[in-house]
């Protein structure tokens, strides 16, 4: 464990991965495919946010459900061995821990396999609001939804209420998310929003929400629902920041070797926020962010090999365009 109690509280889908790279449509149509390796990896939204938080020197929770399972041991036992506070974590007789099998391509992009019944889609408000009141959460600062919409039974009321607990502690609250599952827009999704100090969609998921393609515009419908801070993933092209006092776009660290994506989102959301707990800038939260996620993505896998010293040295390389 991590020197001192858990500084941020990351909520959502702590699962395994098994990550196929590189796959294309032609294993289809071979009896046999042998590949370099073939290895189970630590996978879901917030599990791959709360190593990262860990690698990047922070002290992270994470609040999640798992099954009594040997995948859950596997998820258990990547906790511990990155020192992330797993009391929060509630196994569940019965439950499968969630597996996804992940097709990278030779572009690096992937394509996911997962369960409908799995631990991937089953965290709730009942799994989550008894864990606020744990010891372990008592000094946290920031807290962080994963993705909205990963989990049917977390509904965007549900998402709300949760928020307004957090935000009743005085929290700085942020959360990532994924595509909307039911074809949610802002109309839906505004009041859960409205409660978010920093928020970091993609640009496909910030345009599915908004109904507007253009970063900025996208990126000014959320400011005027609520969001405090947007933080637009924008891939190869770097992210846009934008507040009602500021607005940076800021480039990818030039020159990532690109071998899978997965985790790369989650990997950025991990170096923003803890570029925000050592009380860094807007701009440089940013800058550190797409220096993290540069690093995930030379790596197969959503947890690679790479260090804190790495993100600061490639911080030095990632500038900004106004």
């Amino acid at each position: 464990m991590l020197a001192g109690l858990p500084e941020v509280a990351v909520i959502g889908a702590a699962i395994a991965d098994i990550p196929l790279a590189p796959v294309g449509p032609e294993v289809f149509a071979a009896h046999s495919t042998p590949l370099a390796r073939i290895a189970m990896t630590p996978g879901g939204d917030a599990l791959n946010e709360a190593l990262a938080l860990a690698r990047l020197g922070s002290r992270p929770a994470l609040v999640s459900v798992v099954g009594a399972d040997a995948a859950g041991n596997f998820v258990l036992r990547a906790l511990a061995d990155a020192g992330v506070d797993a009391s929060c974590v509630r196994r569940v007789p019965g439950l499968d821990t969630g597996i996804n099998v992940v097709l990278v391509g030779a572009d690096g992009e992937r394509r996911f396999i997962t369960s409908r019944s799995g631990s991937l889609r089953r965290l709730s408000l009942a799994d989550i609001l008894p864990a606020l009141g744990s010891p372990a959460l008592a000094d946290i600062k920031i807290a962080c939804l994963a993705s909205l919409f990963v989990s049917p039974l977390l509904t965007l009321d549900d998402t709300a209420a949760l928020f307004d607990a957090l935000k009743a502690r005085g929290l700085t609250l942020c959360a990532d998310t994924t595509r909307p599952k039911n074809s949610e827009k802002l109309r839906e999704a505004g009041e859960a929003l409205s409660r978010l100090d920093y928020f970091f969609p993609n640009r496909d998921e910030a345009a599915l929400l908004t109904g507007e393609s253009d970063p900025d515009r996208a990126a000014d419908a959320l400011l005027g629902a609520g969001v405090g801070h947007v933080a637009i993933k924008l891939g190869g092209a770097g992210c846009l920041l934008k507040s009602h006092s500021e607005r940076h776009l800021v480039p990818a660290f030039p020159g990532a070797n690109c071998v899978d994506t997965t985790g790369a989102g989650d990997t950025f959301a991990a170096g923003f926020i803890a570029a925000l707990v050592e009380g860094r800038s807007f701009l440089d939260c940013g800058r550190f962010a797409n220096a993290a996620a540069s690093l995930c993505v030379e790596y197969v896998g959503a947890s690679g090999g790479w260090t804190r010293d790495e993100a600061e040295e490639r911080f030095e390389g990632v500038g900004s365009r106004e």
